[in-house]
């Protein structure tokens, strides 16, 4: 009984394996949208005082735009790499 509780608490808390493609997208689109976020502000605005505040004001909307974009375009992703790549 012991060995469950501390297996618990390295694991911690974790999805089921179901939720994996919710999971990536998640991930996927937090990642993407954050290193855009930064790339774009520079750009636009370079790298003046407040560029990170700019850059987190920008993320919280991209983040779950690009949450929405990669779980609408995931089907057809699969799609294109099951025709583009060899079994």
């Amino acid at each position: 009984m012991m060995t469950t509780n501390t297996q618990t608490r390295r694991t911690g808390f974790k999805l089921h394996t179901r939720l994996m493609p919710v999971a990536f997208a998640f991930y996927m689109a937090g990642i993407m949208a954050f290193l855009m976020c930064l790339i774009i502000t520079a750009i636009n605005q370079g790298f003046v005082e407040g560029y990170f505040v700019q850059v987190l004001r920008a993320y919280t909307l991209a983040m779950p735009s690009a949450f929405i974009c990669v779980m609408a375009v995931r089907p057809v992703v699969l799609k294109l790499v099951k025709w583009t790549v060899h079994p």
